[in-house]
This record gives C-alpha cells, sequence and structure tokens, in this order.
C-alpha cells in the first residue's frame, strides 16, 4: 500500500481569481475516493493539476514519491496516471476500436500490449468496458453514456496505475450510472486507484469509502461520506445555513 499521490499546499490563480487555495491531502494506493463539491468549487481544476495540464502557482504534487508538479502530461500518463475529462473527447471519425488503440500506443500501453499486440488489446478494452459490439463504429454516433465509457476504455489503453475520473457520471440516465458504477468497481477492485469528481454527493455516497469535499477553492472536510455529508461547512456549501441532507430527502 503506501500513499501514491501527495498534494502538498497547492495553490492556482488565474489572473485575480484563486481558483484552488492552499489545499493538501494524500490518496492511498489501491483507494476509490471521491472529490465533491458545487459548481465552481475548484475540483476540475485541481484534477487538471494532478494531471499537470496545468502548473499550480504554489505547492507541490508527487506521484509515487516523485515531484511531478512541473511534468509533461505525456511524461506522467507514463508513470501511470491517467485522468478523463468532463467533456468527452474522441477522435469522433475513427472507431471505437481505433480510438482505443491510439492510447495503447504510449508508453506504458505498448508495455501492457507487447504480448497480444495493439488492436487485441484495445479490443480487450472495449470488452471490457462493455463496448466491443461497437467496436467498429465511430463514436460520433454513440449515445452518451458510450461514450463515457469510451472515455475510460481510452484512458485504460494506457495501462494506468490512476485513474482520475472528471464528473463521470454527468449527463447520464439512472440506469447508465449503474453499468458505470460497476465498471468503476471493477476496475478498483483490479487494483487501479481511482480518483473521481462529482458535484452531486449522493451519487457517491454508496460508491466510495472517502470523500474530500471543496468549496471555493479550498478543502473543507474529508472522510467517510456520511461524515462528510453532515459535516456543517458541507451543508451549508451545498444547501444554505440550517440545512441537513436528511431534511432535504424528506422533501
Amino acid at each position: 500500500m503506501g500513499k501514491i499521490i501527495e498534494v502538498k499546499n497547492i495553490t492556482k490563480k488565474f489572473g485575480g481569481l484563486t481558483a484552488v487555495n492552499d489545499v493538501s491531502f494524500e490518496i492511498q494506493r489501491g483507494e476509490m475516493v471521491g472529490l465533491i463539491g458545487p459548481n465552481g468549487a475548484g475540483k476540475t481544476t485541481l484534477f487538471s493539476m494532478i494531471s499537470c495540464f496545468e502548473k499550480p502557482s504554489s505547492g507541490s504534487i508527487y506521484y509515487d514519491g516523485i515531484n511531478i508538479t512541473s511534468k509533461k502530461p505525456y511524461k506522467v500518463v507514463n508513470l501511470g496516471l491517467t485522468r478523463t475529462f468532463q467533456l468527452v473527447r474522441s477522435f469522433k471519425y475513427l472507431s471505437l476500436l481505433d480510438n482505443v488503440s491510439v492510447s495503447c500506443l504510449s508508453k506504458r500501453g505498448k508495455k501492457a500490449a507487447k504480448e497480444v499486440g495493439v488492436q487485441e488489446q484495445a479490443s480487450l478494452i472495449l470488452t471490457d468496458v462493455g463496448l466491443i459490439d461497437k467496436a467498429r463504429i465511430p463514436p460520433i454516433i454513440l449515445p452518451h453514456g458510450d461514450l463515457r465509457k469510451l472515455e475510460i476504455g481510452k484512458a485504460l489503453g494506457s495501462n494506468p496505475e490512476v485513474l482520475l475520473l472528471d464528473e463521470p457520471f454527468s449527463g447520464l440516465s439512472q440506469e447508465e450510472k449503474d453499468s458505470l458504477k460497476e465498471l468503476i468497481v471493477r476496475l478498483n477492485n483490479d487494483g487501479v486507484t481511482v480518483f473521481m469528481t462529482g458535484h452531486v454527493l449522493r451519487e457517491l455516497m454508496t460508491l466510495v469509502p472517502r470523500v474530500i469535499a471543496m468549496h471555493r477553492g479550498k478543502l473543507i472536510a474529508e472522510g467517510h461520506p456520511a461524515d462528510v455529508a453532515n459535516h456543517k461547512f458541507v451543508r451549508e456549501a451545498y444547501l444554505g445555513k440550517g440545512e441537513t441532507f436528511i431534511e432535504e430527502k424528506k422533501n
């Protein structure tokens, strides 16, 4: 076990706006952790810094003991840390098989595919995410739920140890959410460390053992989902002062 991600006093400023303000936390190898907060809390900015798409204004980020604060995104992917995006990104007119095959051409991906070949490895990943029957079609005609699965499939092509999922349930039906939750749990059971964002607390309550809560760029609570849900600052961030999630459920 041991920590695989360590965030130390991270701050990110865009001009006069402080998007993330002095945030610190750790994630242990093999954990599944949720990052919650209302829209604009700073979750995606934090993800972008951990995955090195954004550089922090101050502070440090460590992956498996290595300081990755100033590394390029592809360097971090080759270390074993991969992310997905809120807005699904794909090669619209390539087949699903080719989309995943591109990820398998990364340094780590090629190593994982060495024995079976890149296309066979991509086929195995599409099978794992439930899209093998659509391997030959382009993503431009897929429904949104399948696009979310493809996004995870592309991330898996790089053979990650840590998977950052940015709002994976956004825009999905309940049936699609349930299917995606099963996939995420299976990946975690197979040893992938999962760190995911969400702005709807209940979507993560029964999925992750630990939650980190942000509001206005700051970390305001951390711990078991039930404890975080009833934390004073979390209730105020989501519901306003004096309200509770229990009261909200009764309405």
